[in-house]
């Protein structure tokens, strides 16, 4: 019978270059995971989700999939590690920041105390387009909470403490800018009235609708328990019908019920909440674009990265 072959593995510090611990007789099969597992056991601060481990100090964190038989290493495998500081899964990533604006902006639309003048201290506007914002804004941060509790599929995935802080700074520090301005006592309508407001209404409820239908349709893309990977494709619900052209319209109607908003409450810091928000979902579609069409041979050549035959 032929012995069984087990790996050493020897983890330093990826600053220090001091050994941390010394793993014997690790089973080939191991995969990443399993070696942080290991880790996580000499020193209980450190989960494994907390953990980088690298091949070389300037690498690419390994995946936690990973098996050691199949990484560049003999059975003496040298790896270097990297604390990633303290974190949080994607589920209460998305709640912390969607939750913050929803309730920061009914603080300025109920105008408590010390945000306004004295006399306006608990008093409403009498706008029906200040309302009507406040409906929009409110629904739209519902909507993101309930897509992040019954519809999106996180991966095992985290995100470090500090870039949480540096997210939820940015949403609800906007959220707070253009609601101060959208239900200030001095805010006027805009300037074509009820056409301009209903017209950019009907284009944020639809665009929003669209956004919805198409987290339906990516949560239904891969099956519970299934590894194979599939790009997404139209389906019956018209609103999907945007995959003919771009490879993330979520995105597309993501920054089209923000254009709405902005064209309703003809409001500055809106209009540059919604650029910001634009050239990020850009980054973040052109990625993905890349990514599916480097993974799938057959991905359709019509499609751009976010807007129709444009980007």
């Amino acid at each position: 019978m032929s012995r069984a072959t087990f790996f050493e593995v020897e983890v330093l510090d990826a600053k220090t270059r001091k050994q941390l611990c010394f793993l014997d007789k690790v089973e080939p099969y191991s995969t990443i995971a399993d070696i942080k597992s290991l880790v996580h056991k000499s020193y209980p601060r450190w989960y494994p989700a907390r953990q980088a481990l690298k091949l070389d100090p300037k690498a690419k964190p390994l995946r936690d999939d990973e098996v050691l038989q199949s990484l560049p290493v003999g059975t003496s495998a040298i790896m270097y590690f990297r604390d990633l500081g303290p974190q949080l899964g994607w589920t209460m990533v998305f709640l912390a920041e969607y939750m913050g604006p929803l309730f920061t902006y009914l603080m300025f639309y109920f105008r408590l105390p010390y945000i306004y003048p004295h006399p306006h201290t608990f008093t409403s506007s009498s706008l029906t387009v200040v309302t009507l914002a406040c409906v929009c804004h409110t629904c739209h941060y519902v909507k993101r909470l309930v897509e992040t509790i019954f519809v999106h599929r996180f991966s095992q995935g985290t995100m470090p403490l500090r870039t949480i802080i540096w997210n939820c700074a940015y949403y609800w520090g906007f959220s707070a800018w253009l609601a101060y301005y959208i239900n200030h006592p001095l805010y006027t309508p805009p300037s074509y009235g009820n056409l301009q407001v209903n017209y950019a209404f009907a284009l944020f409820v639809l665009c929003e609708v669209g956004n919805f239908s198409i987290h339906l349709t990516l949560n239904s893309l891969r099956g519970e328990g299934t590894k194979c990977r599939k790009f997404p494709r139209p389906t019956k619900n018209p609103f999907t019908w945007l995959f003919f052209f771009v490879s993330c319209p979520n995105y597309t109607y993501e920054v089209g019920a923000w254009l709405g908003f902005s064209i309703m409450t003809q409001c500055l810091p809106v209009a540059l909440y919604t650029l910001l928000g634009f050239i990020q979902m850009t980054i973040w579609a052109r990625g993905k674009h890349r990514a599916y069409t480097r993974e799938f041979k057959a991905y359709p050549g019509l499609r751009m990265a976010i807007i129709p035959l444009v980007l």
